[in-house]
């Protein structure tokens, strides 16, 4: 391979890379603010001091990510979480950094997007470094969190609408949809106990909280299209297993599978996707649950980074 050939290479793979990432920060930020929406939701009902206190700890992805938040805040009250998730610079899962972040990798893959694009992107920084915590509080988080989910809905549009069908896109795609996966094994898990819960409330209650679980997966209309009643198994089977549903665990790894074998269908990282959704197709609910739904889980979140790490070195020459 000549040396114009090498850095024509290097320069794809980084394009790929910005791509990548620029659609995993965009799916971050709205699922992080769809998190942050169920849980303030939840938050109104009648709970004790300890239950607000898990649900506001749940929203946590590692305890890295705890520890890095028990630094700054001695409590999981609303207040100091919201903060954290939000605006906090040091914190890069917050929205604030994954803005940034897309920012970033647009600048950097500007070559291969619209001029539409890279607008959609600069308004939405500048319109949130502008934000602050007195702002939230004077407007109410709610205004925030839906202006967040509006913009990253008019981010991909635009991108939908403008954007040439290629391997750009296709990059920007796989980050969406391995982000996506990511998120919604996240979301069930800030609930895993409660799939398991024999005696239910039916003071409306339950049916409160559910829905606004669903709420957070953009799940509700569906699910009640699909199945009626609202009964915590089948919230189960829908995320996991569904699907027609594009949030789904199942349909996540499906679209996943799709782009890579787009890609370059003999590349490890695409057999390794086909492998885990094979995995997926072959389970029942009942075994997950009966073996356990957080060992599902967090055997779901290990494959998924491995395979995330298997993308990096197969298309960016990340080692």
């Amino acid at each position: 391979m000549g040396a114009g050939m090498m850095n024509a290479t290097t320069m794809l793979s980084r394009t790929a890379d910005s791509l990548y990432w620029l659609g995993r920060y965009v799916e971050r930020a709205e699922n992080s603010a769809r998190l942050l929406d169920g849980a303030h939701h939840l938050n109104l009902l009648p709970l004790t001091s300890e239950e607000q206190n898990q649900l506001w700890r749940k929203l946590f992805q590692s305890e890295n990510e705890i520890q890095a938040f028990m630094e700054k805040h001695n409590q999981f009250t609303d207040k100091n979480v919201i903060e954290f998730l939000t605006l906090d610079k040091d914190n890069p899962s917050s929205i604030l950094s994954c803005i940034a972040g897309a920012r970033d990798n647009t600048r950097a893959a500007r070559a291969e997007l619209t001029t539409e694009i890279s607008q959609c992107m600069n308004q939405t920084w500048i319109d949130i470094r502008g934000v602050t915590m007195q702002n939230i509080d004077e407007r109410g988080i709610q205004d925030f969190l839906d202006f967040v989910k509006e913009r990253a809905h008019l981010f991909k549009g635009v991108i939908y609408g403008t954007m040439r069908r290629g391997e750009p896109f296709l990059f920007w795609e796989l980050g969406t949809a391995l982000e996506r996966a990511e998120n919604t094994s996240r979301l069930i898990m800030t609930r895993a106990d409660a799939f398991h819960r024999v005696h239910r409330r039916d003071d409306g209650f339950d049916f409160y909280r559910w829905g606004t679980f669903l709420r957070s997966a953009n799940a509700y209309s569906a699910y009640r299209q699909i199945y009626g009643d609202i009964d915590p198994v089948s919230v189960a089977e829908m995320l996991i297993l569904n699907t027609n549903i594009p949030r789904s665990l199942l349909a996540c790894i499906e679209d996943t599978t799709e782009i890579l074998k787009t890609l370059r269908r003999e590349a490890p990282c695409a057999e390794m996707s086909e492998r885990l959704a094979a995995e997926i197709r072959a389970i029942r609910l009942d075994q997950i649950l009966r073996s356990g739904l957080d060992n599902f889980l967090n055997d779901f979140r290990k494959q998924v980074h491995a395979l995330s790490d298997q993308i990096r070195i197969d298309f960016m020459m990340v080692r």
